[in-house]
């Protein structure tokens, strides 16, 4: 007799139907899976073992053979045990086959029998809610699963519960949906003393999406300017936050159960590596950049970065995907993120300082801030010097306009965007085609002399110049203008101004 049970194999973002096929047959007792498993999934011999043995119940003196189908596709992780666990049980007999075939089965066991959490029980619900079967998974990623719909879930904390369940002697009642996370959260602006071009870069780059380059002496408040972007960014809509959701399923972040709201902000240290940063790794997982998806990935001490790992976010700026190509897969991950980075203007950091400046400069800063490709600084649309905080200005009381004020200037101009690209697809200014941003951003006749010379004097690659236009856009929907002023050109080109280089 040949058990079948449904899981799934995750790939990036996608989950594939996979058979979990139990045969037992007459032979010399042997426990074999096979199906391209991976080292967890091989594993699961024991595990499944011990948990049976938990219940009372042993492995027949017979051949078990585990097929997961298809043979060709890899199959990784840990969510593959209790699938497995359930074929033995209908191939024994415990268990109807057929009450099994309408589920979708994921679940890691425990040697006393328990079910763990595993990632991707997000993913699996949505996928056994497009095949009209239902899931099984663990208990505490019921209320995960139930965000994907009218799908029937059950949630059993361990195997003797689940056949309790099967067996109508105590059936488990329907988990509930998670709560959505609190969208509240992060430093307020009104921490920030002094600094207000900054802040007014900050305002424009949450209001049109753009990129954000801080540059100055350490202690100046750009770790801080950063860390109070996301108060004042709009709450992900519900599209976007099952987008962002599913991402931290698959990266096993998802706590809880609750839906995400707040708008991802990732802040990795400056040794991280390529595969860290974009995602990859010898088991295919999302990078910063995909954690990152539809919120912001904050780069402190750029320079420190390694150059190749910085040019690697190049194509994912410009496209919102990253794509990780390797001999055993090729997957695709959303990329679509905020990018607010920042530096010193030089190793030491005191950079035209006359009581601090190195003996080095300007060569000094040259080199540091040569680390940096031309072609990345290209695509930040905002450069802004953040000058250091004089004493006078830590004596002041907090400044009477917070978060919450610029927020709800954010979330008019956003509101605008959206209406503007509504056939188009496209959320803010800076994901707009140039096409798009040359045809509701074209500036008026002044506006438009004016970047037209600027263009020619600041030499300007056919991308920054969209670049500006975008952000002058930006600069006019926060104004609540229709039209691109002279004005509004004007200051997006005052952040165009790029570090000196070799």
């Amino acid at each position: 007799m040949v058990a079948i049970v449904d899981t799934v194999a995750y790939l990036g973002l996608e989950a594939r139907s996979v058979e979990c096929q139990v045969q037992l047959s007459a032979g010399i007792p042997n426990f074999i899976i096979v199906g391209l498993p991976d080292k967890a999934v091989a594993e699961s011999r024991e595990r499944v073992r011990s948990a049976l043995s938990a219940i009372g119940l042993a492995l027949p003196p017979k051949r078990v053979t585990v097929n997961l189908s298809p043979a060709d596709l890899p199959k990784e992780g840990s969510h593959f045990d209790l699938p497995i666990a359930l074929g033995l049980l209908a191939a024994m007999g415990v268990v109807d086959a057929e009450m099994l075939a309408h589920y979708v089965a994921v679940g890691e066991l425990g040697l006393d029998g328990r079910i763990a959490a595993s990632p991707g029980v997000l993913l699996a619900a949505m996928h056994a809610s497009g095949r009209d079967m239902g899931l099984i998974c663990p208990y505490d990623q019921g209320s995960e699963a139930r965000w994907a719909g009218e799908v029937e879930v059950i949630a059993p904390r361990d195997l003797m519960g689940l056949l309790s369940h099967f067996k109508g002697t105590e059936p488990l009642e329907m988990p509930l949906a998670g709560e959505a996370e609190d969208v509240a959260g992060g430093p307020d602006l009104r921490s920030v003393k002094g600094q207000e071009t900054p802040k007014r870069a900050l305002e424009i780059a949450a209001a049109g999406g753009h990129n954000l380059l801080m540059s100055g002496p350490p202690g100046s408040g750009k770790s801080l300017l950063a860390s109070c972007l996301p108060s004042i960014l709009p709450p992900l809509e519900p599209s976007e936050a099952l987008e962002v959701s599913m991402i931290a399923s698959v990266a096993g972040t998802l706590e809880g159960g609750r839906l995400k709201r707040r708008r991802p902000f990732r802040d990795p240290h400056h040794s991280a590596s390529m595969p860290a940063l974009v995602g990859g790794g010898l088991k295919v997982k999302p990078g910063e950049i995909s954690l990152a998806h539809l919120g912001v990935l904050f780069l402190d001490e750029l320079p420190e970065f390694q150059r190749a790992t910085l040019d690697s976010l190049r194509q994912p700026l410009e496209t919102g995907t990253v794509s990780v190509a390797r001999a055993n897969a090729h997957l695709t991950f959303p990329a679509r993120v905020q990018l607010v980075a920042a530096m010193n203007p030089c190793r030491c950091g005191h950079l035209g300082d006359p009581a601090l400046a190195c003996s080095r400069a300007p060569r000094c800063a040259a080199d540091y801030q040569a680390k940096i490709s031309g072609p990345l600084l290209d695509r930040i649309d905002l450069h802004v010097e953040v000058a250091a905080v004089s004493a006078m200005d830590l004596t002041l009381p907090p400044p009477s306009e917070g978060s919450e004020d610029v927020a709800a200037r954010v979330a008019r101009a956003r509101a605008v965007q959206v209406a503007r690209y509504v056939e188009t697809g496209f959320r803010t200014n800076a994901e707009a085609s140039a096409d798009a941003i040359e045809a509701h951003g074209k500036p008026d006749e002044a506006g438009q002399r004016l970047l037209t010379e600027a263009a020619g004097a600041m030499r300007l690659s056919a991308r920054a110049y969209h670049r500006v236009l975008k952000v002058a856009r930006t600069i006019a929907d926060l104004a609540g203008a229709e039209t691109v002023g002279r004005i509004h050109v004007a200051e997006a080109l005052s952040y165009r101004h790029q570090p000196p280089r070799n």
